[in-house]
């Protein structure tokens, strides 16, 4: 190689690297300008949060729950109406179980364990409204924000029959409940073969209605306050226009009340 083609070489390189670093300069104004708008947005937003005024307009959430008696979950829809004042409404779906309840298990045949003496699954559906009010805004973007809420609604008990499968004899084996002709066979636990099969029993449900309370404090913890992220604990007191039978010979209630804790996920909207 000739020391005359050997500079052109370099020479042409140079002028790609030139070339390239143009164009870099040329694009980089614009991602950083994108950059740049994002970030004001968001110091808006937490401007706009620090001093109270309210930049979301709604906002979908969903939560699971630990209730001191059983576990549940719920979805719901918010209205921001004034700054640190919301409407929730909610639709609550739980199962609840009796503090007496006891799983025993065939030793003899691999079947699904039995609450003996359980005469109905206790699912509490819940559909009300909360006023929420916030009582501390974050302080910074990785801050918490904490809130009060208040509220209560309309309280359905659904009552699913606990079924059982027992030995009649004769090889013959049948799911039966309490409430069935033949309960004899439910009562008796030298019958009894395995435990509930959870496509049981759906078609004879029974539903007590009622009504509910709730009272919570939510800690949300989500970045920026677009997504929701938080943590809420309360209690709650339920009561039905007749006694939840749930065991038998044990003793039915037709007042509840509780405690939980809740997870909770969603999204704000403008």
């Amino acid at each position: 190689m000739t020391m005359g083609l050997a500079k052109h070489i370099i020479i042409f390189v140079l002028m790609i690297n030139v070339s390239l670093s143009g164009m870099a300069q040329v694009q980089n104004p614009s991602r950083q300008a994108k950059r740049n708008e994002k970030q004001k947005k968001i110091n808006a937003i937490i401007k706009q949060e620090e001093e109270g005024v309210t930049y979301f307009k709604s906002h979908l959430a969903e939560g699971l729950k630990l209730v001191n008696d059983g576990v549940g979950g719920w979805i719901e829809y918010a209205m921001i109406r004034q700054p640190r004042k919301s409407i929730l409404f909610q639709l609550d779906v739980s199962e609840r179980k009796h503090v007496k309840e006891e799983k025993l298990q065939n030793e003899f045949a691999p079947t699904a364990p039995v609450i003996f003496g359980k005469v109905n699954y206790f699912y509490p559906v819940k559909l009300g409204a909360q006023k929420q009010w916030v009582v501390g805004n974050k302080g910074n973007r990785n801050g918490v924000s904490i809130s009060t809420n208040i509220g209560g609604g309309v309280s359905l008990g659904v009552l699913r029959p606990y079924l059982v499968e027992v030995n009649k004899g004769n090889g013959v084996s049948e799911f039966v409940g309490y409430n069935s002709p033949d309960s004899v066979y439910f009562v008796n636990l030298s019958s009894i073969q395995g435990g509930p099969d959870l496509s049981k029993g759906w078609n004879k449900i029974k539903i007590t209605p009622g009504l509910y309370l709730k009272s919570a404090a939510r800690f949300d913890y989500g970045r920026y306050n677009e997504m929701i992220s938080a943590v809420e604990v309360g209690g709650f007191a339920e009561w039905y226009t007749s006694k939840i039978q749930q065991m038998i010979d044990i003793k039915q209630n037709q007042f509840f009340l509780g405690a939980y804790v809740s997870v909770i996920f969603g999204k704000r909207k403008k």
